[in-house]
Order: structure tokens, then C-alpha cells, then sequence
């Protein structure tokens, strides 16, 4: 591998670009930037954990990086910038990175960034049982990290591993306070208990309702505009909207087609579009048990299901088709599998009658040996965004009407959805991960032992790909080994139904300015670089 040091003074204006700084990108409606004021924002999705290392909706990363930030940020090309950290450099055989740490900067309750900090969250990720998807994948490849100097901490790795820099960068690694973590009463949900080196400081929350930061008086470099940012949690498209046209919020993010012509059509108001990277929004079949054991039913189900016409009627044109399970805003994405399978309806009738589903009952559901064609889908409602249950319906109606099958739709707790899981009670799981590297979702989702390997695979030969995958450094080479492994679990085996591309969308008035996406991931950015005009 090649040798790399970056430092901070090759970057240093970039980095209001960078994710965990915010990432915003100036509206010239708002006028020039200012200092001062509340800025109130309506958010879709209230988070399930407050605490960083347990990051697990995409919808949370704009509140995350307001008062927690990581060793490293991202460019807009997916490259790797310092951010708490001023530079890294990479052994010759991959082995080793040695992180130079920013001085003279501490965490809101007091506590010192140093390397001890450092070293402190990387042994509690690694703890039994607190962070389990972390230490499965991320840090899957590390030995040990050891200080050696107060600025300076080394990652050892087992065998190389690019996810290690993607970790470094993520929501999953934001460095919080050693103090705080000790202190926090709660440590898995988070909250105002625990302490980051953010430019804001979470000092109130109050479930079912909001969030809300104040300025970090002792910030380090420049600080953030605003004095004070609010969140509420506002579930339904039409309720935010309305909040934002009547002058309640300032700012909402998640904005379906149904409800974008009531922004667009207002002239005191703007909208923007982030497409997301990472896996796309997906249906993974569960193989485990009938009937999608059966290759022929995984893919007379996707033969059965015309996506572009469902899309379209759910989401009026503004969604993006997916053919992979990787996004094709990610550089891995296999670009050959568009159009290559799905929409047949009677390929899939003709494959579900050789397969034995021949028979219909008095609903006009396929029969065999007496049990009708039905497939389970639980969705987790705190992880229900972009109308997905309304897409769910649509897809419910599309493969009873053109093969007959049963697919039967459940919207539950989060508590009752993994009971479901746990408990194999469901043929069809449903996600997309904002991963600014897909690899790092792939490995959650096709890895036999992945978290939430939920298709139930176990592939020695998709196994090896993964590895493969995130071992490889040469880009070009990778991009290649992610092709042969979308190839398998898209084109040969039929695992997988990809739906579309996950898109964030943020309406604005015209006085909040600042606002924008993260580069790599394309989620709406903290308020770190926002301000509201006067």
C-alpha cells in the first residue's frame, strides 16, 4: 500500500465541507451569513439512541454530528480528510495507522481529546455486547491501538482492511468523552449525559417531542452560527410541510413527492435533494424456509413485481430506480444488472407452476399441498421512512394481481419486529444503509455471520468476496471484486429485490442558509454551517 500522511493544512478549506463538520452548502437567498439566532428544524424520524456508537438510522446522522465528532470527514469524492485528527499516516504492508491527534481540544464537560480518550472508546466498542455490529465489521481487523504520545495513537491490524479509515469517519466512531461514558446512567440510549468536542451541546430532550443544542461556547476553530437549534419530531410528510409553510419551523428534511408541490410552489421557500450511498432500499428474502428456500419463487416474486410502475404511482417520478444491492451513487455499483431481470408476469406464473404453486384458492392465491403462497413482511416502524409502508401496499397489490401471491404487510414496535426476527417469523426484511462505504453494509447484510443477515445465507464463496472486499486497497480492484459479488446475490442466486436508491430531501425558508449534504453519504448535514438571516 502506499505510503500517505495527510495534513491539516492541505485541507484547511475544505473542511466546512467535511461531514462532521456539517457540510453545508451557502443559499444565496439567504444573503450573506450571520451569527446568532434559534433555528427550529422538523425531522421525520425520532432516533432509537442518542449515543453515537449506537448510530443505526441514517435519519440520525444530522443530529449526531452536531455535538460528536470523528478522527476523520469525508471529501465529495469519498476521499478522507483530518478532521480531530490532523493527519494519518499507513504502514508500507498495511498494517499500521499512526493518527496525529489535534491539541488543545476538550470535550464539553471539561474532559481532555487526547489519545487516552481515543483509546478509551475504541476498548468499550469492544467491550461483550456494546457495540456488537461495530466490532463484527468495522473493527472486525484490529488488533490493538496503542498510545504513543498524548497526540499520537496507532490502529494495529490483523490483515489489511480499508473499513478501518471508513470507521474512522463514521458516526460509529465519533470519540466521546471517557468521563462521560463512565458517568452516563443510560449508556445505550445517550442522551444529554453524554459529552462530545461538537460545535453544539445536547442540553435537553424530550422523547416524542424534540431535541435541542446551544452553541458550544468552548468550540474549537469556528464556531457555529446559530446560538440554538431545535429539532421536533414531526412523523407525518404532511404535518412537517404544514409547519413549515405556516412559519413554525424554519427547516424540515424529508419531503415525499405528494407534498413537494406546496414547497415548490411557494416562493418563500426552497427545496433541495441529496441521493444517499451506501445499499439500497431492498427486499432480502429469507431462505431459510419455504418458500423462498426455493430459487424459483425469489424469482418469480421479482419477475411478478413491475418496479418502475410502482415507484412511479408511490412516488410520482422523484424516486430513483435500484437494480443492486448497492446504491448507484456508491463507486461500487455494478451498473450492468439494469434492466437485465423482473417485470415478466408470465415468466413468473410459468416458473411458480413448474415449481409446484399451480393451484389457486377462492381469493386467487397460489396453493401447493393445501398452504397458500404467502410471504411475511415486518417492518420496524422507528425505521419506517420515505412511505415505505405505502410502498409495501403497492408492492402487496402488484404480485397478488399479476402471480398470486400472498404477501402480507405488518407495520409493529420496534420491540415486536425483533421478536419477529429472532424469532424467523418473516420472509421478507426490508433495509438500506447510509454507509458512506458500502462495503461496511454488505458485510452487516450478506456475511454469514452478519448482524443483520437476515436472508439467512450462509455462502462460503459470498464470504470470500466480502473479505476480499475489504481488504482490497486498490480501488479499481475492489470496484471489481463488489461487481462479482452483486453479480452472485443480484443476477445468480436471486436474494434480493432492490427497490430504489434512498433520496433525503430538505425544505427551507429562504432566511435559513448553510444547509446542505453530507459529501459520500447524501444525508442532510448538522447545523454546524447553518445560519438564519435576520
Amino acid at each position: 500500500m502506499r505510503r500517505r500522511f495527510l495534513l491539516i493544512a492541505t485541507v484547511a478549506t475544505a473542511l466546512l465541507a467535511g461531514c462532521s463538520g456539517g457540510g453545508g452548502t451557502d443559499s444565496a437567498a439567504a444573503g450573506s451569513p450571520v451569527s446568532g439566532g434559534a433555528l427550529t428544524w422538523g425531522i421525520e424520524t425520532e432516533p432509537i439512541t442518542l449515543n453515537p456508537h449506537q448510530y443505526a438510522q441514517a435519519k440520525a446522522r444530522l443530529l449526531t454530528w452536531n455535538n460528536f465528532e470523528a478522527l476523520l470527514t469525508h471529501d465529495d469524492k469519498g476521499g478522507y480528510l483530518p478532521w480531530l485528527a490532523n493527519g494519518y499516516q499507513v504502514s508500507p504492508d498495511g498494517l499500521v495507522y499512526t493518527v496525529k491527534l489535534r491539541s488543545g481540544v476538550s470535550f464539553s464537560d471539561g474532559t481532555p481529546f487526547d489519545a487516552a480518550a481515543v483509546k478509551a472508546n475504541i476498548d468499550l466498542l469492544l467491550s461483550d455486547g456494546y457495540a456488537p455490529t461495530v466490532a463484527a465489521v468495522q473493527l472486525k481487523n484490529l488488533k490493538s491501538v496503542d498510545i504513543v504520545d498524548p497526540s499520537t495513537v496507532t490502529y494495529t491490524l490483523k490483515q489489511p482492511d480499508v473499513l478501518i479509515l471508513d470507521f474512522l469517519s463514521s458516526p460509529q466512531g465519533a470519540v466521546v468523552s471517557p468521563a462521560s461514558l463512565k458517568a452516563a446512567k443510560n449508556l445505550k440510549a445517550g442522551g444529554p449525559e453524554l459529552a462530545g468536542t461538537g460545535p453544539f451541546i445536547l442540553d435537553r430532550y424530550t422523547p416524542g417531542q424534540e431535541i435541542h443544542y446551544k452553541k458550544n461556547p468552548a468550540y474549537r476553530g469556528k464556531p457555529a452560527r446559530l446560538d440554538e437549534v431545535t429539532y421536533r419530531f414531526l412523523k407525518e410528510s404532511s404535518v412537517r410541510v404544514g409547519a413549515l409553510t405556516s412559519g413554525q419551523v424554519q427547516v424540515i428534511e424529508g419531503v415525499p413527492a405528494t407534498d413537494q408541490a406546496r414547497i415548490t410552489g411557494n416562493p418563500a421557500l426552497t427545496l433541495s435533494r441529496g441521493l444517499n450511498s451506501g445499499s439500497a432500499y431492498s427486499y432480502y428474502f429469507n431462505v431459510t424456509h419455504a418458500p423462498f428456500d426455493d430459487i424459483r419463487v425469489r424469482q418469480a416474486f421479482r419477475d411478478a413485481l413491475d418496479v418502475d410502475t410502482v415507484l412511479k404511482g408511490v412516488y410520482r417520478g422523484t424516486a430513483t430506480r435500484a437494480w443492486s444491492v448497492i446504491g448507484p451513487a456508491s463507486p461500487l455499483y455494478d451498473k450492468s444488472l439494469e434492466g437485465t431481470y423482473g417485470t415478466n408476469p408470465g415468466r413468473a406464473n410459468a416458473t411458480l407452476d413448474a415449481a409446484g404453486w399451480n393451484a389457486r384458492d377462492a381469493q386467487g392465491f397460489r396453493v401447493k399441498d393445501g398452504k397458500r403462497l404467502t410471504v411475511r413482511l415486518v417492518q420496524s416502524s422507528p425505521f419506517v421512512r420515505d412511505r415505505r409502508d405505502i410502498l409495501a401496499q403497492a408492492v402487496q397489490a402488484a404480485v397478488k394481481q399479476s402471480a398470486g401471491i400472498d404477501l402480507q404487510v405488518s407495520v409493529v414496535d420496534q420491540g415486536t419486529a425483533t421478536k419477529a426476527l429472532e424469532d424467523n417469523q418473516y420472509e421478507v426484511f426490508d433495509n438500506s444503509r447510509a454507509d458512506t462505504d458500502a462495503g461496511a453494509a454488505l458485510n452487516l447484510l450478506l456475511s454469514s455471520s452478519g448482524a443483520i443477515n437476515r436472508l439467512g445465507i450462509q455462502d462460503k464463496a459470498i464470504d470470500g468476496l466480502l473479505d476480499k472486499g475489504q481488504a482490497e486497497g486498490d480501488p479499481a480492484a475492489r470496484a471489481g471484486v463488489y461487481r462479482d459479488l452483486q453479480q452472485k446475490v443480484v443476477a445468480e442466486q436471486a436474494l434480493i429485490q432492490p427497490l430504489y436508491a434512498p433520496a433525503d430531501q430538505i425544505a427551507a425558508n429562504k432566511k435559513a442558509g448553510g444547509l446542505g449534504f453530507e459529501p459520500t453519504a447524501g444525508v442532510p448535514a448538522s447545523a454546524y454551517t447553518v445560519w438564519l438571516s435576520k
